[in-house]
């Protein structure tokens, strides 16, 4: 599906239903809000169509009519959107019909979101095949985020799995005033990242598990992955502290919040171990006990079993927690003319 030719998007279903998924970059003009969906759904399953369609095309003219007015006021007479609804029927048509009564060249998403969903999946499950990837590896708090985005500075193609996931990837991870999105919205915004990448370069991920949060990563992607040749971080265990009390700062304005996320490990490690962990008054300790204790052995079980190539790794050191050590060590890849922008492109 190519969106570019369009200047917008336009996605007409309900707010909820474009809050859970929506093309990435779709504006939300919808044609009916959820109570007013709810409202034409109940006529027509408990009074009859008729009613419903009166009912729902009053409500559609008055809500296009404010789209009209406020959403679309200042677009120019080339202005071509494109405008989708659920199944690229009625809401959509609409819409449609209206914005090209008054000239401009409206077209609608056949099939609608449903078409468009199936295509995300079905691309989703061929496109990785097409990449090369670089698995950058290494324990928790090794630097593996920080070398990503140093290794995007210097023009290297990335994929930021937890980015676009909005999470670390671990108990602690959830990102603070950025919820996770729903699975449908990942897979969308992944599919728009990877069609963005050029097949011919390699492309440097981090060495992910199958969640990322309550996110899932798809499988074809997953298999790629573990199929691919891998990147070793040896980071100190103190700069890893450094890194991790950096990127988890707001836990220590809220040590409560620690706490309570400590409190799902109590299974792995039983209460006195949690307990112990919890009365530990100095942050840098604190860190580096669950370092040691929890999250290392947990990725030597994890990447072991599941990365195939990470013994032939190679070991990349990161020698302190700043952006210049990053840099250093992103230079320091093999086949940088192999990662470096074409020119041209």
């Amino acid at each position: 599906m190519n969106f570019k030719q369009f200047d917008a998007i336009i996605d007409v279903r309900s707010p909820s239903e474009y809050a859970e998924d929506h093309i990435p970059g779709a504006i939300s003009a919808p044609v009916l809000d959820d109570a007013e969906r709810a409202e034409v759904g109940t006529l027509y399953k408990q009074v009859s169509p008729f009613d419903a369609k009166k009912v729902g095309a009053s409500l559609i003219a008055r809500n296009v009519a404010s789209h009209v007015q406020h959403t679309f006021k200042d677009k120019p007479k080339g202005w071509h959107p494109l405008v989708y609804c659920w199944r690229g029927g009625k809401r959509s048509g609409a819409m449609a019909h209206i914005l090209r009564e008054i000239g401009w060249n409206a077209e609608t998403l056949a099939g609608g979101y449903k078409a468009y969903r199936r295509f995300v999946v079905s691309q989703l499950e061929s496109l990785p095949s097409g990449f090369d990837f670089s698995v950058v590896h290494g324990p928790t708090g090794s630097g593996k985020s920080r070398l990503l985005a140093a290794l995007r500075r210097a023009g290297a193609q990335v994929l930021d799995l937890e980015e676009l996931a909005a999470h670390r990837g671990s108990v602690l991870g959830d990102l603070p005033g950025r919820p996770q999105p729903s699975q449908k919205m990942f897979d969308g915004l992944l599919l728009k990242e990877l069609e963005g990448l050029d097949p011919s370069r390699p492309v440097h991920v981090e060495g992910e598990s199958k969640k990322i949060g309550e996110i899932q990563v798809p499988e074809a992607l997953m298999s790629r992955m573990r199929a691919s040749p891998c990147v070793l971080l040896e980071t100190p265990l103190e700069t890893r502290v450094d890194l991790l009390l950096d990127e988890y700062r707001h836990f220590l304005a809220d040590r409560k919040a620690l706490e309570n996320q400590l409190d799902c490990l109590v299974a792995l490690h039983g209460r006195t171990r949690i307990a112990e962990w919890k009365s530990i008054a100095d942050w840098r300790e604190l860190v580096a006990r669950l370092l040691v204790e929890h999250y290392d052995p947990a990725y030597r079980r994890s990447s072991a079993r599941n990365f195939e190539k990470l013994p032939q790794a190679r070991t990349i050191r990161i020698a302190a927690a700043d952006d210049s050590a990053f840099a250093t060590a992103a230079e320091s890849l093999p086949g940088r003319s192999q990662w470096e922008p074409r020119r041209g492109r």
